[in-house]
């Protein structure tokens, strides 16, 4: 697959061949640093904005314990605010690092980059992928946000990879959000039909699935694609894999559950738990299948929400789980806690946070810990 050069930054360049063997490493691999951007767009909290800033500001407090936070802030009167917040909340900034950089809104998850490793240890290489985003084909201001990676990439002196169509196809980047995907860090890879393949989407109207899956492999070592279907209600991504299901452990995914046949969520999840029991891994075996239920339907200025326990992001050292001022809640955290016996599970509350139609899982991203790969 050939990748493609922008004339402006000659050291960024596209895919390298095949035999090179980079890997996306799961989520609860080592981290050297969690990136977030603060909140700042009024369009995705409106007068909840400063609720969810304080949501932000308990998601790095248990960061910090077990990793370093790099704190993106749209201009100097969002970082004076967000130490503020942060230094209220009693986290210790020492650990917090801070960086001035434009965006259009904290969603780092689809918009930052994606890290992909080769070799194993804390002396594995480590380069970032940069994909296009293109606002979730719905939200024209993203422009910003699509730089993102470059930015990262050059504040860590770190090596560029633009993920382009292969040749003969679409020789535009590829568009991926982070959300969209989920993987094992052994050559597997969750996504869904509906957001990468559907009609109703506007990504990559040039690739076919096949075209699509060799990239996947290329890029990020996912020798299998797992394909599930279905959105939850109220997502507005196309169908994110973060909010229907997730690997904890190589062989383990856990999947949400609704279990009221009159819910809209009913019929598609319980046809995604059908197919993730007829999967197999790379050796042929059966996936351990975990449900976790679904909270009771949240809905904001009559807009259902897409709340989801699924959104839960995998510290070094801690579980963060959404929740909901749900019943649900105690079932889920204790689920995760017993598939997660190292680390500490603990609970978010996001019913402001998901007002922006996202939760912990989609404000944060994982740099994976290893050696950085310099730009060549």
């Amino acid at each position: 697959m050939t990748g493609c050069r922008l004339p402006s930054a000659p050291e960024h360049r596209g895919v390298t061949s095949p035999g090179v063997r980079f890997r996306m490493p799961a989520e609860w691999e080592p981290h050297e640093t969690t990136w977030l951007i603060w909140p700042h767009a009024r369009a995705d909290w409106d007068f909840k904005t400063a609720a969810a800033e304080w949501c932000f500001a308990e998601v790095v407090r248990h960061l910090v314990r077990g990793e370093r936070v790099a704190l993106i802030c749209r201009d100097g009167t969002v970082r004076a605010r967000a130490l503020g917040r942060l230094r209220r909340s009693g986290v210790d900034d020492g650990r917090v690092q801070m960086h001035v950089i434009p965006t259009n809104r904290s969603w780092i998850r689809d918009c930052g980059p994606i890290f992909v490793v080769r070799g194993r240890g804390a002396g594995r290489e480590v380069r970032a992928t940069d994909w296009r985003f293109s606002g979730w084909g719905r939200y024209r201001a993203c422009a910003l946000d699509n730089a993102l990676p470059r930015s990262i990439a050059e504040r860590l002196g770190m090596h560029r990879i633009e993920v382009c169509a292969p040749d003969g196809e679409d020789r535009e980047r590829v568009v991926l959000e982070g959300g969209s995907i989920d993987v094992n860090g052994e050559g597997l890879l969750l996504t869904t039909e509906t957001c990468l393949l559907g009609r109703t989407q506007a990504r990559n109207p040039g690739l076919s699935r096949e075209a699509l899956e060799r990239i996947l492999r290329e890029t990020l070592g996912a020798h299998a694609v797992l394909w599930l279907d279905g959105a939850l209600a109220g997502d507005d991504t196309h169908g994110h894999i973060d909010n229907l299901a997730r690997f904890v452990a190589p062989d383990t995914v856990v999947a949400a559950e609704e279990p009221d046949p009159r819910d809209v969520n009913h019929e598609p999840l319980t046809a995604n738990l059908a197919r993730l029991r007829s999967m197999r891994d790379l050796r042929g075996r059966a996936l351990r299948v975990v449900p976790l239920p679904m909270p009771r339907p949240i809905e904001f200025d009559g807009t259902r929400l897409p709340a989801s326990y699924l959104n839960f992001y995998i510290g070094n050292d801690v579980v963060l789980v959404p929740t909901f001022n749900d019943p649900a809640d105690r079932d889920a955290l204790a689920t995760l806690a017993s598939l997660f016996p190292t680390r500490e599970v603990v609970g978010i509350h996001a019913v402001d946070l998901v007002v922006g139609l996202g939760a912990v899982h989609c404000v944060t991203q994982q740099q994976p810990l290893g050696r950085i790969v310099p730009p060549e």
